[in-house]
C-alpha cells in the first residue's frame, strides 16, 4: 500500500469511529505506530484536524470542521449521482444521509444544485422512480429560488384540483415542491391560469423553462398530503371515505400509497380516502381488505353496499 493510498485509508478509518488508539490503527493499516503518527501529520498538513488524546481513553480523533477532498466527478456526473440517490433509495433517511455527505464534498458551484434537489423534494409511499434529471433539476431550482416556471403539459382532461384539467396546454405556475410517490414524480404548484393549486406529473411536462420573474411564496398546503390526495382520489369521478376498524399501519400495508390516503382515527380505527370511476370498484377493494368498515361518504355508496350484499347473498344461496 503506497503512502497516498494508506493516508486515504487512515482518513476513512477516522471517519468510521470516534476514537482510535495508535496500535489499533497500526494493526488495521499493517504499519508501525510511528508510521501512523507520520500519516496523521500528513492529514493535518492537508487541513484535517486530527486530535490526539493522552492516557486512558485517549487516541486519535477526527475533529469537527474538516474539509473533505473533492470527488472526481464532472458536473453532470455529480448531479446525476444526486438524482440517483433520490430516485433509487428505498429509505428517505438513507438518501438524506448520502446527499448530506455528497453535499460536503461537492465544489461550491454544484453544492446549491444538490441542496435544491434535496430541499425541494417530498415523498409518500415507497421507492422513487427514475425521471429525467435535467427536468428535476430545473424544477428543483425553481422551487428553491421561487421563480415562475412555464411548460407544456399533456394532461388527461381531468377537471377539479387534480393532475390536470386539459391536455397539451402551456402552463405558467409558481412551483413549490417536488413529490416522489411509489410510482411517479409530481410537482405541487400554484397554477396562475387556473388560480388554484395543481398537481402535475413530471413525466407529462415538456419544454420546461425557468422565468426571470420571482414570486412571493404564498401559504402552501402540505405537499406530500396534497399530491397523495390528488392522485388517489381527486382525479376520479367519485371520492369515497371509509372508517375501517383496524390500525392505520395495518391498512397502509395493504393499500398502495398512490391508491388511497390512510389516516389514523384511534389506536384501533383509521379513515381511508380513495377514488374511482365506479363505486362498486371501490367497495370491492374495501371488502377485500378483510376488515370491518363503515361508509362515511358519499351517501349513495351505502345504497351500493346493500345492492352488493344482496348480490352476494343470492350467489351464496344458489351454491
Amino acid at each position: 500500500m503506497g503512502t497516498t493510498e494508506r493516508v486515504l485509508a487512515l482518513l476513512g478509518l477516522l471517519q468510521q469511529r470516534r476514537v482510535w488508539t495508535g496500535p489499533e490503527l497500526a494493526e488495521r493499516l499493517g504499519v508501525t505506530t510511528r508510521t501512523v503518527r507520520r500519516d496523521v501529520e500528513r492529514l493535518r498538513v492537508l487541513g484535517y484536524p486530527v486530535n490526539a488524546g493522552q492516557g486512558v481513553g485517549g487516541g486519535y480523533q477526527l475533529g469537527a470542521g474538516q474539509a473533505l477532498p473533492p470527488l472526481l466527478f464532472d458536473d453532470e456526473e455529480a448531479i446525476a449521482t444526486a438524482v440517483a440517490l433520490l430516485a433509487g433509495a428505498e429509505s428517505g433517511d438513507a438518501a438524506l444521509r448520502a446527499l448530506t455527505k455528497l453535499d460536503r464534498v461537492l465544489p461550491s458551484r454544484l453544492r446549491h444544485e444538490v441542496r435544491a434537489l434535496a430541499e425541494s423534494v417530498s415523498s409518500f409511499g415507497g421507492g422513487r422512480p427514475a425521471i429525467d434529471s435535467e427536468a428535476l433539476m430545473t424544477l428543483a431550482r425553481a422551487c428553491r429560488d421561487s421563480v415562475l416556471v412555464r411548460f407544456v403539459y399533456a394532461g388527461r382532461g381531468v377537471g377539479g384540483r387534480g393532475v390536470s384539467d386539459d391536455g397539451g396546454t402551456e402552463r405558467e405556475v409558481e412551483p413549490y415542491r417536488l413529490v416522489a410517490s411509489d410510482r411517479r414524480w409530481y410537482l405541487l404548484a400554484f397554477d396562475l391560469g387556473r388560480d388554484d393549486w395543481r398537481t402535475f406529473r413530471v413525466d407529462r411536462m415538456s419544454e420546461i423553462s425557468e422565468k426571470s420573474w420571482r414570486f412571493r411564496p404564498r401559504e402552501a398546503p402540505d405537499a406530500a398530503e396534497f399530491v397523495q390526495e390528488s392522485v388517489s382520489s381527486r382525479v376520479y369521478r367519485y371520492q369515497a371515505r371509509f372508517l375501517v376498524r383496524a390500525r392505520a399501519e395495518t391498512i397502509r400495508a395493504l393499500i398502495p400509497a398512490s391508491a388511497a390516503v390512510v389516516r389514523a382515527r384511534t389506536d384501533t380505527t383509521c379513515e381511508v380516502l380513495s377514488g374511482a370511476a365506479d363505486l362498486d370498484f371501490i367497495l370491492m377493494h374495501m371488502v377485500l381488505l378483510g376488515h370491518d368498515f363503515e361508509v362515511l361518504d358519499p351517501p349513495e355508496l351505502r345504497g351500493r353496499c346493500a345492492v352488493l350484499a344482496d348480490r352476494l347473498r343470492a350467489a351464496a344461496a344458489s351454491a
